[in-house]
């Protein structure tokens, strides 16, 4: 299931209520839904520096395949 911003957030907000009022409850401990979030927002900026860098290769490829064919 993928989550939306305010999905991520919502969840967020009642990860740290629960991490304060320090009590047990049924399902997953606050500590490995706050590790998920973390996962869930580094993979965020790995998507986006993998986008980032396929955008500049892109353009490289482009100004290479201009000069092949400014040189033939």
């Amino acid at each position: 299931m993928i989550l939306n911003a305010n999905q991520l957030k919502a969840l967020r907000q009642r990860n740290d209520e629960e991490l304060r009022k320090d009590k047990q409850s049924y399902g997953y401990p606050a500590q490995t839904i706050r590790d998920l979030l973390h996962t869930i927002e580094a993979t965020k900026k790995e998507k986006k520096k993998w986008k980032r860098l396929a955008q500049e290769r892109g353009t490289v490829i482009e100004i290479m395949k201009k000069a092949l064919e400014e040189e033939a």
